[in-house]
């Protein structure tokens, strides 16, 4: 795995947000308020978290993404 300069628990907090929006999308329209409630509150843990007090933030928001998506796909083409 390669490094990253974001926070480990910024980058916990993308991942778990991926997998949430992922069965959020998968479940369709049936008991879906717990998970959407969920997604809600990770976007805020993820979008206000002090890291992005740095300059950039947007530019550094779309590495976050990019890297947690990586990590994933490198899981999945792993197992």
């Amino acid at each position: 795995m390669r490094f990253h300069p974001f926070p480990d628990d910024l980058v916990a907090a993308q991942r778990s947000w991926a997998a949430t929006y992922e069965a959020l999308a998968r479940r369709g329209t049936t008991a879906t308020t717990r998970l959407r409630r969920h997604l809600l509150r990770l976007s805020t843990a993820v979008y206000f978290h002090p890291y992005w007090a740095r300059p950039r933030p947007t530019a550094r928001r779309a590495e976050l993404a990019a890297h947690v998506r990586a990590e994933r796909e490198h899981t999945r083409s792993a197992a």
